[in-house]
This record gives structure tokens, sequence and C-alpha cells, in this order.
């Protein structure tokens, strides 16, 4: 057997909770065969396979991309998917569920708040011209350098690494956390955009933007590299100009309708693959 296909034994200590049966979380340790390669998320299915099947977690893609099955890796939020197990340790595994969330049961957590959060910042795209906005006789010009000015935050996969990270998160429960935070700012920068008055009525309040002290961890533990530290200061900073009646007022972009004369072609749907009855 060659080097790198070698199994060794990692123990993994996972936090144990069943609202239906326990009273708090506890800890309980498994034996985990791994070869170089290996993810947390492989390993929480050896056990299930092989010795508890009662252990439950959250996944969907195993790709990094759908951010379901985020939890606290050795004292980190990370994504068990793409955390390859001898990359984080080659003795042991503390797993528990994301921190400033509540438990559903053994390492998923709570994101009903997360969700919650994200929507009452109106994350979407507002204008006046409600009639083109229903139906659109053409796009919103935006130039490559006006998306540059937000690009960066819309990677958010609404993973929950960031929230459980903050410690203003731990500390404040009104407090509407990096992901709302750095959505807000994300369509306050668009070009096409005009809501920033809307939204900043629910940002700028006594537990918004304001409370967060910088202290970056969001940022760090992003598997996306959305950097949600950045967009919350950016948008203090336009705040702070707004008050001071110092900054531009931003007229969302114009319609760039097709050229005179030309209509784009309909398009075709592709044929069945199976026969429809």
């Amino acid at each position: 057997m060659k080097e790198q296909e070698k199994k060794r034994d990692i123990i993994y200590y996972i936090s144990r909770f069943d609202p239906e049966r326990d009273d708090g979380p506890h800890v309980e340790q498994y034996t985990v065969h791994v070869v170089s390669g290996m993810t947390v998320l492989d390993g929480l299915h050896q056990i299930k396979h092989e010795q508890d099947a009662t252990l439950a977690w959250r996944y969907s893609c195993r790709m990094g991309v759908c951010g379901s099955c985020a939890m606290l890796i050795n004292g980190v939020p990370m994504l068990s998917c793409n955390t390859q197990i001898l990359d984080v340790s080659d003795t042991a595994l503390t797993l528990a569920p994301l921190p400033n969330f509540e438990i559903v049961k053994d390492l998923v957590p709570d994101l009903n708040s997360l969700f919650e959060r994200h929507v009452a910042i109106e994350p979407y795209i507002q204008r006046d011209d409600k009639e083109e906005m229903d139906t659109p006789t053409g796009q919103y010009f935006q130039s490559p350098h006006q998306l540059e000015a937000f690009l960066q935050f819309t990677f958010c996969i609404k993973c929950g690494c960031c929230m459980a990270a903050c410690p203003t998160m731990a500390t404040d429960p009104e407090y509407p956390g990096p992901v709302a935070l750095a959505q807000a700012y994300r369509y306050n920068a668009d070009s096409r955009d005009g809501g920033f008055e809307s939204r900043k009525k629910k940002v700028a309040c006594a537990h918004g933007v304001f409370s967060c002290h910088y202290a970056g961890e969001c940022s760090n533990v992003c598997p996306k590299g959305v950097d949600p530290a950045r967009a919350i200061q950016l948008m203090k900073k336009d705040l702070v100009l707004d008050y001071l009646k110092l900054k531009k007022k931003q007229k969302p972009s114009k319609v760039l309708g097709p050229p005179a004369g030309e209509k784009k072609p309909p398009i075709e749907f592709p044929p069945f693959t199976v026969e429809q009855k």
C-alpha cells in the first residue's frame, strides 16, 4: 500500500444534543479510519454508516457551494466538505454546531435567524421604474468597473460561518450580523439600485452597523473570501458621508434597450428527453 493510502486512526470528539432526549449538549467519541484526501464530512459519513446511525448534521453539494455543512471544527467555523482531515489534525478533531445559533440536533444549527436578518435588509434591486422592473424592455446598463465595486460581496453562500465567528453576534441578539450587513452594502453599491434610503433605516439603527467593532473574524473564516468586515466598514463610511450630506446621490443606471429596429430572437425550449403523454 502506498504511503499516502495508509490509514491512520483519528479521534472525533463530537458535540451531541437531541432536544427530545437531552438536557444539554454532551461530547461523544468516535474513531475514524482516515486516508489522505478524506474530508471531515467523509469522516462523519463513516461514523454514521459504521458506528452511530443517529448522528445528525446538514450537508448537500459536497463541493463548497451550498454552505450547508458549516460547523465548528477544532474551534473554527469551516465547511466540513472542503476541509481535509489531515490538513487540520493528525490525531483528533472536535466538532460542534455553529455558535450564535440555536441547535436543531447534534451538528445542525437553526439558520432561520440568519435568513430572517438577510431578508430584513431588502436584498434585491430597488428602483422607481416599477413598470420596467415588471415588464423589462432591455437591461440596466452596468460597466465592468461598476460591477467590480460590489462583485466580491456577491459570492456569499449563506453558510453562517461569519455569523458564528462574530463576537458582536454573541453579545447582541438584535445585531443583524455580517451576512445581512455585507449584503446591504452589496446592493447599495450596485449601480442599478436605488434602495439606499430604505436600507439605511434598517442598518443605521441602535443595534446596526456601528455595533461592529471590526474584530475581522467574519472575514477570517469566510470560505469564499467575501470579506464582510470590509463591506461593513465601507457602509459605515457611506452612512457618515450621508449624515454630513457629503455623499453623492446615486441615480440608478438607465435601461439599455435593444438596438433600434432589432429584437432579440425568441429562445426555443429544448425538446423533452422523456416523451410526454
